[in-house]
C-alpha cells in the first residue's frame, strides 16, 4: 500500500511509477476522491461538534431541538456519501503498485532481465540427454498420468526414490536456513482474503488463486502469505528485528502456463512445494537482507552442484508489490538453457502498510517494517538435479550433501 500522504502531496510520483510499469491507473481521479472524502470528514466533525453543543441546550430551547434533528439528517446524508467515497478510495489505493527501485531494468519480457553473473559449470554429455519427464517415467519416480486421473492436469505424484529425494532436499534446506538464523514454521495452507490482500496477491494475482467455496479462505500460493500475515496488526519491538522465518509448504496456483517444451512435465503446474524465506526488518536494513537472502539461495545451489545465473528482474516481470527482485535461473540440461528456480523480492513497506505491521524502538521511534520474500528451493530444483546429474542409462547421481538423508547415491531404473 502506498502512503496516502504521497497521493495528497506528490501524486506525480505515483503517476510516474504506474506509467513505468505500464499500468493504466487514473491517479488524478483518486486524488479528487481522497480530497472530497477528506472534506466530507471535516464537515462531519464540524456538524457533530455543533450537534453536541446544541444537545446541551435542547431542554430549555425548542429551536435547538429542531436544529439537532436537522443536523442528524444532514449527517446521515453526508456519512452515507462518505462511506461510498471511502470504498472507492480503498479500492483505488489497493490497485496502486509499489514504487520501483531506480536500478530496476526497463522491459516487459524475460529477455529484458539483466544478467548479473553466472556460476557453476554447465554439464556436458556424450549422449542424447533426456528431460525430467522422460527421466521420471524411466525411473518410475514422477507420475503425471495418475495425478491427472486423481485431480486434473497440472497435478502429479513424486514416488519412490523421487519422493525421498524431494523430502531430503526440503528437509536439508530448512536445516541450512535454521543454521543461518531463520526460525522454522509449519503454517496453514489456507488464508483469508485480508491476508491475501495484505500481502499483495489480491487484487493483482486474483486469477491465480484457488478460492474455497462459501468460505473466506483460499489455498495459499506460497507460505509468504501466511508467514507475513503472522504479524498482521502488530507492533514489533525494534530491538527484535530482523525476524527471519522459513517454512516448507505445498503451494497452489490456478495458472499452469502454456503448452510446449517450456511447460513439459512438472515445470509449471497447479501444485508445487516450496521452502520460503521471509524477513521483517527496519527500512534502512532491507537492502542488506535482500542481498543476504540472495546469498542463501546461491549457497544452496552451489552446495547442490547446480549451475545457475542471477538476473536483475525487469519492470514488466517484477509484480506490482515488488520494489526490486532478483531471480536465480538454474541450468536445465534437458531444456538446454536457464530457467527460473527462485525469486527474491524486496517489498519495502508495501505489505506492512496493508497489514498494519509496525515496529517501535526503545526511544519511541515508530514505523512500518520492510519485508523480504525469497524462495529457497522448490520442486524445480529437484528437476534440475535430475536433468543435470543424469547418466546415459537414465540413472541419476544424488548430490553429495543429500546422500546421508536419502540413504543412497544413485537412482536407477527399476528392474523389469
Amino acid at each position: 500500500m502506498i502512503d496516502i500522504k504521497i497521493l495528497r502531496e506528490n501524486p506525480e510520483l505515483i503517476e510516474e511509477s504506474c506509467k513505468r510499469r505500464g499500468m493504466d491507473i487514473d491517479v488524478q481521479k483518486l486524488v479528487d476522491i481522497e480530497k472530497e472524502y477528506r472534506a466530507l470528514n471535516q464537515k462531519v466533525q464540524e456538524l457533530q461538534a455543533e450537534r453536541n453543543k446544541l444537545s446541551k441546550e435542547c431542554k430549555d430551547n425548542p429551536d435547538a431541538r429542531v436544529q439537532v434533528k436537522e443536523i442528524k439528517i444532514e449527517l446521515s446524508e453526508i456519512e452515507e456519501k462518505a462511506t461510498v467515497l471511502k470504498k472507492d478510495l480503498d479500492d483505488g489505493m489497493g490497485w496502486l503498485p509499489n514504487f520501483l527501485a531506480p536500478e530496476v531494468p526497463d522491459g516487459y519480457v524475460d529477455e529484458d532481465n539483466k544478467e548479473i553473473r553466472k556460476e557453476g559449470v554447465v554439464p556436458s554429455f556424450s549422449f542424447e540427454r533426456k528431460d525430467h519427464q522422460e527421466l521420471g517415467e524411466l525411473l518410475d519416480i514422477i507420475d503425471t498420468k495418475r495425478g491427472a486421473k486423481v485431480a486434473q492436469a497440472g497435478f502429479y505424484y513424486w514416488k519412490g526414490k523421487g519422493a525421498q529425494l524431494c523430502s531430503a532436499l526440503f528437509f536439508w534446506t530448512q536445516q541450512q536456513l535454521v543454521n543461518r538464523g531463520f526460525e522454522l514454521f509449519m503454517t496453514p495452507c489456507a488464508a483469508k482474503e485480508k491476508t491475501l490482500f495484505g500481502t499483495g496477491y489480491l487484487p493483482f494475482f486474483a486469477d491465480q488463486t484457488y478460492g474455497l467455496e462459501n468460505e473466506d479462505l483460499a489455498l495459499i500460493g506460497t507460505s509468504e502469505q501466511t508467514l507475513v500475515g503472522y504479524h498482521a496488526d502488530e507492533m514489533l519491538k525494534g530491538e527484535d528485528l530482523p525476524l527471519s522465518y522459513t517454512s516448507y509448504s505445498p503451494c497452489f496456483r490456478t495458472e499452469s502456463g502454456s503448452y510446449g517444451k517450456a511447460s513439459r512435465g512438472i515445470f509449471r503446474v497447479h501444485q508445487f512445494h516450496k521452502v520460503e524465506q521471509i524477513v521483517f526488518c527496519k527500512p534502512e536494513d532491507s537492502h542488506k537482507y535482500h542481498l543476504q537472502c540472495l546469498d542463501n539461495e546461491e549457497y544452496l545451489l552451489k552446495k547442490l552442484g547446480i549451475p545457475y545465473r542471477v538476473v536483475d528482474v525487469c519492470v514488466g516481470d517484477l509484480g506490482a508489490p515488488g520494489y526490486r527482485k532478483y531471480d536465480i535461473e538454474a541450468y536445465f540440461a534437458g531444456f538446454d538453457g536457464y530457467r527460473e528456480v527462485t525469486s527474491n523480492t524486496n517489498l519495502t513497506d508495501f505489505q506492512s502498510r496493508r497489514l498494519g505491521i509496525r515496529y517501535k524502538d526503545k526511544d519511541g521511534k515508530k514505523g512500518f517494517v520492510h519485508t523480504i520474500s525469497a524462495t529457497a528451493v522448490t520442486d524445480r530444483v529437484v528437476i534440475a538435479i535430475l536433468e543435470n546429474n543424469q547418466k546415459e542409462d537414465g540413472s541419476i547421481i544424488i548430490p553429495e550433501v543429500l546422500r546421508p538423508l536419502v540413504g543412497f547415491d544413485v537412482i536407477e531404473a527399476p528392474k523389469k
